[in-house]
C-alpha cells in the first residue's frame, strides 16, 4: 500500500468508522424496534429471537472466511462487496412482507456486514503502519461502538415512534452507498503478503455447529427439548465440534490453529469475549421487552431509559483502553466483570427494575462493566502472540463476540419463553419468566471476574511466551511455516 498524507489517512478512518456505524447502529437501533415487529409480524419471542441471531449467527459464521478472502484477493474489493450486501440487505429488510422474510433478508444483511468490520480493521492497520497513529486510529474506531450504542436506541425509537421500525433500515441506505463512493474513490487496495489458503471445510463445520446449536436452544422451549429435531440438531452441533477438533490439526492452513488455545490468555480472552456479549446480548433483549410490553413505555421513551448505561459505556470505552495500555489487562477486567454480576444480581436476586432508581442504577453498573471489556478482550487475545499471529489471534476474538451475542439472546430468550408459557403476558409473569435471564447475566459477568484473574497473571503470561515460541518454530521449515497467517497482513 502506497504511503498516504495525514489527511488521506484520516479520511480513510472516517470511511472505515462509517461502516462500523451503520453496522453497529442497526443492531443496537433493532433491539427497540421488537416489540413494534412483533405485533405488526405476529411474532412469537423465539421469532423475535431470530431477527437477531439469525444476523448474529452468520456474522460470527463468516468473519474469519471474509478476512482470509480479503487478505486473497485485495481488502478493497471485499469492503466494497460487504457495503453493496449491507445496503441492500438493509433495502429488502425494510420491505419484508412477513417474518420469514425478514429473517432471511438479516442474513443477506450478515454476509455484507462479515466483510466490513474485520476488512476495515485490516484497512486501519494498514494505512496507519506508525505504533502511535495506529493506536489513536483504533481508539476512534472502538468509540465508535459507544456511540452507536448511545445513538442507537434513541435513533431507533424515535423511528418507531413517528415512522414505524422499518425506517431503522432506511438509516442504512444513504449512509451505505456514501461509504461505498468515498472508498471506491479514496481507499487505495492492499493484499496480504502471505493469505491462508481456503478451509471450505472448517468453514462448513464451523456454520453447522454454530447453525444447529443455536437453532437447538431457540426452539427447544416450543418443540421439547427431548424431540427428535431438537435432539438431531444437538448431535450435528456435536458431530461438527468433534470435526473441527480431528480436522483443523491436519490443515496447513487452518480456518482455525488450534495451538492457539495452548496460550492461557488467548483462551480466556475467547471465554471472555463470549460471557461478556452474551450478557449484552440477553442484557437488551430482555430489557426492551421489558420496558416497552410491561412498563408501558413507548419506543424512544425505552431507547431514552438505556442512555445512562451507554453514556457509561462511551465515557469508560476509551479510559480502558488507556488503563491497559499503561497498567494490563487485568484490572479494566476485574472492574468489567464484577460490575456486570453486580448488575444482574441486582436484577435477578432484588428485582431491580421494578423500581426506576435501582433500575438505573443496574444500568450504570452494566455500563461500567461493559465499557471496561473490550478493550482488554483484544488485548488479552493478542498478549504475548508473534507479530505474524496477532491478526487471526484479534479475528478470533471478534467471532467470539459474535457468538456470545447470538448465545445469549438463544438461551436468555428461550429461558424466557419458557417462564411465559402460560402466563398471558401479564406483568407478574414477565418478571417472574425473566428473572432466570438475570440470574445466567449474573453467571456471565462472574464468568468474566473468575477468568479473567486466572489469564491476567504472571502464570498465564508464561503460557502465552511458550505458545508464541511453538508458533514461531515453523518459520524456517517450509509451506507450514506461516500456517495460521495473519488475516491483517499487518
Amino acid at each position: 500500500m502506497p504511503e498516504l498524507s495525514h489527511r488521506r489517512r484520516m479520511l480513510v478512518l472516517a470511511i472505515c468508522c462509517m461502516s462500523l456505524l451503520i453496522v453497529s447502529l442497526d443492531t443496537t437501533a433493532l433491539n427497540v424496534a421488537l416489540p413494534a415487529m412483533r405485533r405488526e409480524l405476529d411474532a412469537s419471542v423465539a421469532g423475535m429471537q431470530w431477527t437477531i441471531d439469525a444476523y448474529t449467527l452468520v456474522l460470527a459464521s463468516l468473519l474469519m472466511l471474509a478476512g482470509s478472502t480479503a487478505d486473497r484477493i485485495g481488502r478493497r474489493k471485499v469492503f466494497m462487496a460487504g457495503l453493496v450486501l449491507f445496503t441492500l440487505g438493509s433495502a429488502l429488510c425494510s420491505l419484508a412482507p412477513n417474518l420469514e422474510a425478514l429473517i432471511a433478508f438479516r442474513m443477506v444483511q450478515a454476509v455484507g456486514g462479515s466483510m466490513l468490520n474485520p476488512v476495515a480493521m485490516s484497512i486501519i492497520t494498514n494505512t496507519f503502519t506508525d505504533p502511535r497513529e495506529r493506536a489513536r486510529a483504533i481508539g476512534v474506531w472502538g468509540g465508535v461502538v459507544g456511540i452507536s450504542m448511545a445513538a442507537g436506541p434513541v435513533v431507533g425509537g424515535g423511528l418507531v415512534d413517528s415512522v414505524g421500525w422499518r425506517s431503522i433500515f432506511w438509516v442504512n441506505l444513504p449512509v451505505g452507498i456514501a461509504a461505498l463512493l468515498l472508498t471506491w474513490r479514496y481507499v487505495p487496495e492492499s493484499r496480504a503478503q502471505r493469505a491462508r489458503r481456503p478451509d471450505p471445510l472448517g468453514q462448513f463445520l464451523v456454520i453447522t455447529l454454530l447453525g444447529s446449536l443455536t437453532y437447538a436452544i431457540i426452539e427447544a422451549p416450543q418443540k421439547g427439548w427431548a424431540s427428535g429435531e431438537i435432539l438431531l440438531f444437538a448431535g450435528l452441533a456435536a458431530a461438527a465440534l468433534v470435526g473441527l477438533l480431528v480436522y483443523e490439526p491436519r490443515r496447513a492452513d487452518p480456518l482455525i490453529d488450534l495451538r492457539f488455545f495452548h496460550s492461557v490468555p488467548f483462551s480466556g480472552a475467547t471465554v471472555i469475549a463470549v460471557s461478556a456479549f452474551a450478557a449484552l446480548g440477553g442484557f437488551l433483549f430482555l430489557n426492551t421487552l421489558y420496558l416497552q410490553d410491561v412498563r408501558g413505555l413507548s419506543a424512544l421513551d425505552a431507547g431514552l431509559y438505556t442512555l445512562p448505561m451507554a453514556a457509561v459505556v462511551c465515557v469508560l470505552s476509551p479510559l480502558s483502553g488507556r488503563l491497559v495500555a499503561s497498567r494490563g489487562p487485568r484490572v479494566p477486567l476485574l472492574l468489567a466483570g464484577g460490575a456486570m454480576a453486580l448488575s444482574g444480581l441486582m436484577l435477578a436476586a432484588f428485582d431491580a427494575e421494578t423500581g426506576t432508581v435501582s433500575m438505573f442504577a443496574a444500568y450504570v453498573l452494566f455500563g461500567l462493566g461493559f465499557g471496561s471489556v473490550n478493550a482488554p478482550i483484544t488485548n488479552t487475545a493478542v498478549s504475548g502472540m508473534p507479530r505474524s499471529q496477532a491478526g487471526v489471534a484479534a479475528a478470533v476474538a471478534s467471532t467470539s463476540r459474535q457468538i456470545g451475542q447470538t448465545l445469549g439472546v438463544a438461551v436468555i430468550g428461550a429461558v424466557l419463553a419458557a417462564g411465559m408459557s402460560g402466563s398471558a403476558g401479564a406483568s407478574e409473569g414477565f418478571v417472574a419468566a425473566s428473572r432466570p435471564g438475570w440470574w445466567i447475566v449474573t453467571g456471565c459477568g462472574l464468568a468474566v471476574l473468575l477468568v479473567g484473574a486466572l489469564s491476567s497473571g504472571r502464570w498465564a503470561r508464561g503460557t502465552a511466551r511458550r505458545t508464541a515460541e511453538r508458533l514461531a518454530e515453523p518459520v524456517a521449515e517450509g509451506p507450514a511455516a506461516s500456517s495460521p497467517a495473519a488475516r491483517t497482513g499487518a
